[in-house]
């Protein structure tokens, strides 16, 4: 695989107060690791030379009940930074051979696969200092002052209780930011409704599979195939990114007009 870094610096996030220094945010989904992925492993590491402000990972991050050492491997060096992360459904249960066919059904059946040791990754991520943000509302410190976050459990399988951290996001901070997994409209409607800038989350994998030069064939959840991946306005009051992953399932390792990748975004101050 040839792992890229999506640049948001041509598109910068206006959300901040008018004179505010930029931030910079490592935005990072669906990593899928196993003990095997080598490669995947150093590529992750790598990221800590960009220097971010804040790291946000949306999800998805185990692949293998065994995965939990190679995760904290790869992440080791971005734990210098302020972090905050979410589960993702495949966080909770073990990847499984499925019918691609499967992706296009609107109902989501709960799965029957063998479990994945999700509590343990959360509190390894958590010892360093990043926040987890399942059902959570929190501030994260960077130079310029303080970022309220709030996240929830994973939509995907129905775990996303959006009342638990309902309310009007802090005024006082610098920018407020979403963090979800899977970027379903009525999370997405939430988060405006409360005055939230900006949303991270993940989970569609870019599609995966896409039309070349054209949308996503297929999102695996609400949101429409033109908006699968990158970063849109929603509801003309909020910005949404949706990272299009790193990994994918173990048993359907294909990705066609859509290559695995992070994302660096850069918040800057609103025009006075």
């Amino acid at each position: 695989e040839i792992y890229t870094l999506s640049l948001h610096d041509a598109l910068p996030i206006s959300v901040l107060p008018p004179g505010s220094t930029p931030i910079r945010v490592l935005h990072f989904s669906d990593l899928h690791i196993t003990s095997q992925q080598r490669r995947k492993h150093a590529w992750i590491r790598a990221l800590a030379a960009l220097r971010p402000d804040v790291v946000i990972n949306t999800g998805d991050t185990l692949s293998a009940a065994d995965a939990i050492p190679a995760v904290m491997r790869s992440l080791e060096p971005l734990f210098d930074f302020p972090g905050a992360f979410v589960p993702g459904n495949n966080d909770y249960y073990a990847p499984a051979p499925k019918n691609p066919l499967a992706y296009f059904r609107r109902h989501v059946p709960q799965p029957n696969q063998p479990s994945l040791p999700w509590p343990a990754l959360a509190r390894a991520m958590a010892r360093p200092g990043w926040l987890d943000l399942t059902h959570r509302r929190a501030s994260i410190m960077v130079r310029s002052g303080a970022i309220a976050v709030a996240g929830t459990d994973d939509p995907h399988l129905r775990k996303a209780r959006y009342e638990l951290i309902a309310g009007l996001a802090d005024r006082s901070a610098i920018v407020r930011i979403g963090v979800i997994h899977s970027p379903e409209p009525y999370l997405l409607q939430s988060f405006a409704d409360d005055g939230y800038d900006l949303v991270l989350a993940g989970h569609t994998h870019g599609g995966q599979v896409r039309v070349p030069f054209g949308p996503a064939i297929v999102t695996n959840c609400g949101i429409d195939v033109h908006r699968a991946r990158w970063l849109h306005r929603w509801d003309d009051r909020m910005w949404f990114h949706v990272c299009a992953g790193l990994g994918t399932n173990p048993y359907m390792p294909i990705r066609f007009g859509c290559r695995p990748e992070a994302s660096l975004l850069t918040l800057v101050a609103r025009a006075s």
